[in-house]
């Protein structure tokens, strides 16, 4: 072997491959460490010196097993050649060849002797200063190398062979050759987590974000129930959580808030730091500096996304319900339905808060005092088909709004009266199921479904209408546990866990009936558990542990998790609290 490799120093190839054959025909191919390593180097050289590189990637080997300096450095300069050659298209593997070799030669930690060698054919020691500098130019010419070859593939950031050099620099090469495919990408050096974290931490998060919105417009969330996480989704959160704080330095409070709605989407716990960032942020976003330039409405998108950030924060709660009931007013003339809208919102933020409880009850008052008008006008002249439609389109929503109230004997005098309207020649029946429920059904499908009000809106009427008695109740039902899914999903992605197990507690839908349903409550148990654990609460983390592990067998929820019981009288309609 030694002699083999000596002769490959001294330009002697055509003696390299008959000694590497007469090695094989007497003791066979190696089959131990280093000289199996020393063989296959000796192989891929002689395969690269012919210009055959699929073979010369797969018989490279992992180089830190003691091959002859002078042999790897003649393989890795190759690699170089073969990178810069633009006439034809390089093969996938060179590149990682070269970054493997070359981070393996430059290691000063590595006892390969790459700096011996160089001394050894100098004939004096290489000074320190005249090395650092030659490895600074080197390592910079293979990075432009490989951005060249990057750019010409069109890759981002994350799939760049100049950031699995930069990786295998800083880290070390790790690569075992024999598990890198001919074809290999930059993946099968450098993962995309350890390509995001090697971005993160060396200041490059901007081309991680980049590269992430280039493969996820708008940083749009995967879809849990399929393998498609990001790999990368910790350091991707950590970089966002990094650039919200970047934009509050920059008084850019609208985009910081988002970044920071985003990361905590993305699994990001707030650090103090973050926290007291995005208070900084909510107390001014909206406003300008001198007052005049305030906007109400961006003020208003702003404190919402901090009121999912910090949700205990009642200084912040009782800022947004402020500002609910003041856009409330701004636009009650102008626009009653988003009037109506950001009260119920004030109320909802801070349940009871009188002046939005007295805003919605004038604008309740206002909206009957109108409707005993129009009745008056019908009443002079009963062709008037405008004010006959108003009155039809005005007594279904009260009887929506009534029937979500629970008050359902109102809500039938409503329908009687809206079919009254309608169709004054018929006499409708006292009750009318069908249409109150094709009413409720209605308001849920015009529901806006992007907000966390809007789903529970949605939910709260199919709800009321899959409590009606109708022969069409199971579909209601089926479009009931579909709104449940979807709210169930936003709030995993949006909300605190608990938040999760209070939908599942509400008894909406019965374990086994969506397994997707059943595994977002299984996850929010086991993320409480969690919590509960690190705060000392073993006891609740022992129950949400079981009643997660419940609920992923599809245990029958009349089964209680703790213990037998005598069994009772069975009952009809058995609550998600016997989980408890």
């Amino acid at each position: 072997m030694a002699a083999a490799e000596h002769a490959f120093l001294r330009a002697e190839f055509d003696v390299v491959q008959p000694l590497l054959q007469r090695l094989r025909n007497e003791f066979g191919a190696p089959d131990t460490d280093p000289a199996d390593t020393r063989y296959d180097v000796l192989l891929a050289a002689m395969a690269a010196r012919a210009g055959n590189w699929p073979k010369a990637v797969r018989l490279c080997p992992d180089t830190s097993g003691g091959a002859e300096a002078g042999v790897v450095h003649f393989l890795a300069v190759h690699a170089l050649r073969e990178l810069a050659r633009e006439d034809r298209h390089t093969h996938a593997g060179v590149a990682a060849v070269a970054i493997v070799l070359w981070a393996h030669l430059l290691d000063e930690d590595d006892p390969g002797g790459f700096r011996t060698l160089l001394t050894e054919r100098r004939g004096e020691p290489l000074p320190d200063p005249l090395w650092e500098q030659a490895v600074d130019r080197l390592r910079g010419r293979i990075s432009d190398l490989l951005r060249a070859l990057d750019a010409r593939a069109g890759r981002d950031a994350l799939a760049a062979w100049h950031t699995a050099w930069e990786a295998e620099c800083a880290d070390g090469a790790t690569v075992v050759f024999s598990d890198i495919p001919t074809d290999a990408g930059p993946h099968a050096l450098v993962s995309l987590v350890d390509a995001a974290w090697h971005l993160v931490h060396h200041g490059r998060g901007a081309d991680l974000l980049a590269a992430d919105t280039a493969r996820h417009p708008g940083f749009s969330l995967w879809p849990d129930d399929t393998p498609m996480r990001r790999a990368y989704t910790v350091p991707l959160a950590r970089t966002l959580a990094d650039r919200g704080t970047e934009h509050v330095r920059g008084r850019r409070w609208s985009e910081a808030l988002t970044d920071f709605g985003t990361a905590a989407q993305f699994g990001h716990t707030l650090t103090r730091h973050d926290k007291d960032a995005v208070v900084r942020a909510w107390r001014n976003v909206g406003r300008s500096r001198n007052g005049y330039g305030n906007d109400l409405r961006v003020r208003i998108d702003g404190l919402e996304l901090a009121y999912v950030l910090l949700p205990g924060d009642t200084s912040l709660a009782a800022e947004l319900t402020a500002e609910l009931v003041r856009r409330g007013r701004q636009v009650i003339h102008t626009d009653p339905l988003e009037s109506r809208r950001r009260f119920a919102r004030a109320l909802e933020v801070t349940p009871g808060d009188p002046a939005a409880r007295a805003e919605l009850d004038d604008l309740t008052g206002d909206e009957e005092s109108f409707a005993g008008t129009v009745r008056g006008m019908l009443a002079q002249d009963p062709a008037c088909e405008p004010a006959r439609h108003w009155l039809e389109r005005h007594s279904g929503k009260r009887a929506v709004t009534l029937a979500v109230s629970g008050r359902m004997d109102e809500a039938q005098a409503a329908v009687r009266e809206m079919l009254h309207y309608k169709d004054p020649a018929q006499q409708p029946p006292p009750k009318n199921n069908h249409t109150l429920i094709g009413l409720l059904s209605l308001a849920a499908r015009r529901t806006a479904s992007g907000s966390r009000d809007g789903l529970e809106r949605r939910v709260e009427l199919l709800r009321t209408a899959a409590a009606i008695p109708s022969r069409i109740q199971e579909h209601v039902r089926e479009d009931l546990h579909e709104a449940l899914l979807h709210l169930a999903e936003h709030l995993e992605a949006t909300a605190a866990p608990s938040d999760v197990i209070d939908l599942f507690l509400r008894d909406l839908m019965r374990t086994g009936v969506s397994t997707r349903f059943d595994k977002i409550v299984e996850n929010a148990y086991v993320l409480r558990a969690t919590v509960r654990k690190r705060t000392g609460d073993l006891g609740g983390a022992r129950r949400d542990l079981a009643c997660a592990e419940a609920i992923g067998d599809g245990l029958p929820l009349q089964t209680p998790l703790f213990g037998s019981v005598a069994r009772g009288p069975r009952r009809d309609n058995p609550r998600q609290d016997t989980l408890f």
